[in-house]
């Protein structure tokens, strides 16, 4: 994935926190940054919720890193991703744990959640490097310019 694409996706949904009482907490607050952006509708962060509960910590699909989301049907209204940093990490119930960065995607069918995803497989082939680099962020500014690089210098293709 390009980093023009990928920050496209997110569309400068970013947020720094230094704590969360929660897996939920995280998972809302990133979800909150979609609602307000017209992405998804509410009920859509209330299903990411619901569908880790049921399946497990699922989300947690790389070391530091969870990207909770739901079924299109669940109330995406278009293609979009949210990224939440949490300085002193939050437990998942993973072996991944700990959660250094929460992406919250949506998508707005089944085609683009797969291509999505695919794309953002090559981003987190290297997850540890990725946490480590945006664990030093101070700004959401720094956060897009980290990934930028992240990607641009070759760690990803």
């Amino acid at each position: 994935m390009s980093a023009a694409g990928f920050l496209d996706v997110i569309g400068g949904r970013f947020q720094i926190v230094e704590e969360v009482s929660s897996w939920q907490e995280a998972v809302r607050l990133a979800g909150a940054m979609l609602v307000r952006d017209g992405v998804v509708e509410p009920r859509y962060v209330d299903k990411m919720i619901e569908v880790t509960k049921e399946l497990g910590p699922y989300a947690v699909i790389a070391p530091g890193v969870a990207m909770p989301h739901a079924r299109p049907s669940d109330g995406a209204l278009g293609l979009g991703a949210a990224l939440l940093l949490v300085r002193r990490s939050v437990n998942f119930g993973s072996h991944n744990d700990p959660v250094y960065v929460v992406i919250a995607f949506a998508t707005p069918d089944k085609e683009a959640h797969l291509q999505f995803l695919q794309e953002l497989a090559s981003l987190l082939a290297k997850a540890d490097e990725l946490v480590k680099q945006l664990a030093v962020c101070d700004s959401e500014r720094e956060l897009a310019d980290s990934i930028r690089d992240f990607i641009r210098l070759g760690s990803v293709e």
